[in-house]
């Protein structure tokens, strides 16, 4: 039985879509448009997408790529669905994690969605369409349909990774009334830990940046204090700051040696670190590590865990992540979103679709 419902609209064969040949040569190429292939899938018209800080990587040669289709943050309209598929309809407007779910596993169950046992698959997003696995699992509806308003839009997209990343960091850090958290990568997961941890109560949020328009948008954020030091000198900023204690939670949003050694520096011990930035070439001292005596939880983000209340603080109007998209361009410009992210000429680039 064919898994593609009589009554899905017709789609284009081919379709826009980036791709990354190898580090630094980003492409738009014309591509085969994707179809449902199993029953529990959904074709997604894009309505917007975006570079991700950790596109990056491959971009600057830090891991192997070669023809790689690009893209993991996503929202819009589904357009084709397979026969399975039961939360669902076509002409949803959906927000849908860069990692897949059944919902139903164990772990999920637990509250981790991002490390599902069944975890399925999806084709690039920074396209016009993307099939998506485990539908009902991975999405979520947006009430009301695509927004008229590109700024919604904006908040939307973010919610889909960087967003839900930052909001793990920060729950993660323990962030709560009565705490001081740091974060570490002044990027847009880290701009939006500072966002999530005042929204989620905390009572200062120290952020590192040197620069003045990520510090802007940290202090537009909620962020307390903006330290420009790096490393121990930072550590000790953070100290002085909390009777020398450091900080009770930090968020560490960059993935590097250095970013972790300042986040293990500047929590106080018995605190609590999320860290969410892909590692690169990390290593903890266990030595180091058992005389901090701190907690320690991260790793991808269960962005499904947190999006209906996400899309219910963006609704109401009290959080608006969609602001560290610095620039807009057209898909077929992906070879300069990468460039004036890799430039820090831009925190975030949203690609029109």
């Amino acid at each position: 039985m064919s898994t593609t419902p009589p009554t899905a609209p017709a789609l284009p064969a081919t379709m826009r879509a980036v791709v990354m040949n190898a580090p630094g040569d980003v492409a738009v190429e014309t591509i085969e448009t994707p179809r449902v292939a199993g029953p529990g899938d959904v074709v997604i018209k894009l309505a917007a997408a975006c570079v991700c800080g950790s596109d990056l990587w491959p971009y600057r040669g830090a891991q192997p790529v070669d023809h790689q289709y690009m893209g993991h943050e996503y929202v819009g309209t589904i357009v084709e669905k397979g026969e399975d598929v039961r939360t669902l309809e076509l002409g949803d407007f959906v927000i849908g994690s860069f990692m897949l779910s059944d919902g139903t596993c164990e772990i999920c169950r637990a509250g981790y969605p991002s490390r599902c046992a069944n975890a399925g698959h999806y084709t690039g997003s920074q396209a016009e369409y993307m099939r998506v696995e485990l539908a009902d699992g991975s999405l979520v509806k947006v009430p009301g349909g695509e927004p008229d308003d590109p700024e919604r839009l904006a908040d939307y997209l973010a919610a889909s990774d960087v967003l839900g990343t930052g909001w793990y960091a920060a729950v993660a850090a323990n962030a709560g009334p009565g705490k001081t958290i740091a974060v570490v990568g002044d990027g847009a997961v880290g701009l939006s830990a500072v966002l999530a941890a005042k929204a989620l109560g905390a009572e200062r949020v120290i952020a590192f940046s040197r620069h003045e328009d990520r510090a802007a948008l940290a202090r537009e954020f909620g962020a307390d204090v903006v330290i420009a030091e790096r490393g121990e000198e930072g550590a000790a900023k953070v100290k002085e700051l909390t009777n020398g204690y450091g900080a009770h939670g930090v968020c560490e949003a960059v993935g590097s040696q250095e970013s972790m050694d300042q986040a293990l520096a500047s929590c106080r011990p018995g605190g609590y670190i999320g860290f969410v930035g892909v590692s690169h070439d990390q290593t903890i001292d266990g030595f180091n590590l058992f005389f901090r005596e701190v907690h320690l939880e991260g790793g991808p983000a269960p962005v499904r865990r947190f999006l209906p209340d996400l899309i219910k603080r963006i609704d109401a109007g009290e959080i608006h992540p969609g602001r560290v998209f610095t620039k807009r361009l057209p898909l077929d410009e992906a070879a300069e979103a990468y460039r004036a992210m890799d430039e820090r000429r831009e925190i975030k680039v949203l690609l029109e679709v």
